[in-house]
């Protein structure tokens, strides 16, 4: 892995996204948003994961509009909110989102946003780690850009990836926040690109090639298949099912061309629980709350299963390699698409001769 400087990461992506035609705050927010996955270790839906996405569905393609506006919606529950995200830049309406939420949740205990015309907003990892730092307990899911997910049983993919991530204010306790946060498939499709990238074969039975029969090749994949065979499946309809109640359309016709009077963009939700809402402050032994989160957590983890990880482990582990790194990590294959996109947005190019991280 190569130690590429913070700043020189934040103004190339920002440039690849003004280049794009959005606005300086939303550039911004991407470059933000982007730098948070790589510090953490998040590989699958880093910048050039996002670019990509733009590229293919975003601002090229119609499905995100640069310097759109957010129009919340009237709502007769002081604690919830519904936006229509007018197709506006996925990270920025995130971002926003969770921010909403977290003063809801500090006037009235919990909060929730509904999010309609929504454009992917990557990583719903970092939105509930960002506020698990902050003390609240945080959730999202979202639908994806594409149904490329084939139902467990079915043949044909109807169903996006379809993440869920929640985030716990458990520094106190274990020293980060925990982040349980999974595509509901075997694996993330910006995985699957990460393998094609890198050359690699895929693990077997994560996905199928367009005959519908299984393939460790990335360069054949056309679905992913549920992880846990119905568990996953029931878990990425939840999403769809969330998606319908707030006004998304069909899965198989996002981001794709559509007919008229359908839609062709996913939906976001987020949930902040201040901790308060939910104590009954009877904790056992006379434990005060975080005492009891911990002791809860090293119960978990005791009577041998002192080796298992905990969700946000590794992500923790990833920011702290960043930190003792210097910078951010990318592979020389990672850093040769970034200066493709420099090259494309007049950006001076990352250099090829980074200095290598040693980990020892």
């Amino acid at each position: 892995m190569r130690i590429v400087p913070f700043q020189t990461h934040q103004s190339l992506v920002k440039a690849a996204y003004q280049f794009r035609g959005y606005t300086e705050a939303e550039s911004d927010d991407a470059a933000r948003f982007c730098e948070m996955t790589a510090r953490h270790g998040i590989r699958t839906h880093n910048a050039l994961k996002a670019i990509h996405l733009d590229d293919h569905f975003g601002s090229r393609a119609g499905g995100c509009v640069p310097g759109a506006g957010i129009d919340k919606l009237p709502s007769r529950f002081p604690a919830s909110e519904v936006w229509d995200a007018n197709r506006k830049l996925g990270p920025s309406v995130g971002f926003a989102a969770m921010e909403r939420c977290i003063k809801l949740a500090d006037d009235y205990g919990i909060a929730q946003i509904s999010v309609d015309n929504a454009f992917h907003y990557l990583w719903g990892g970092g939105y509930v780690l960002d506020a698990a730092k902050r003390g609240y307990i945080a959730y999202t899911n979202c639908t994806a850009a594409l149904a490329e997910v084939v139902p467990f049983g079915g043949k044909f993919p109807t169903l996006g990836t379809n993440p869920h991530s929640w985030g716990f204010p458990t520094t106190d306790a274990v020293g980060y926040p925990i982040v349980v946060d999974w595509a509901t498939s075997t694996m993330a499709m910006g995985r699957v690109q990460q393998f094609k990238r890198e050359g690699t074969a895929l693990p077997p039975n994560v996905a199928v090639d367009a005959s519908g029969n299984y393939t460790t090749n990335p360069n054949e994949v056309s679905a992913l298949v549920p992880f846990g065979n119905h568990k996953g499946y029931g878990l990425s309809l939840i999403n769809e099912i969330y998606s319908a109640f707030t006004g998304g359309s069909l899965p198989t016709l996002r981001s794709r061309e559509i007919p008229e009077g359908e839609k062709r963009t996913p939906t976001f939700y987020f949930q902040v629980i201040h901790p308060d809402a939910i104590s009954s402050g009877e904790f056992a032994a006379g434990r005060d709350r975080d005492a009891n989160v911990k002791a809860v957590i090293e119960d978990v983890l005791g009577h041998g299963n002192d080796a298992c990880l905990l969700p946000g482990q590794i992500v923790a582990q990833g920011a702290a390699r960043t930190e003792k790194a210097g910078g951010l990590l990318f592979t020389d294959a990672e850093i040769n698409e970034f200066n493709e996109l420099a090259a494309e947005c007049g950006h001076a190019l990352i250099p090829v001769d980074l200095p290598s991280f040693d980990e020892a």
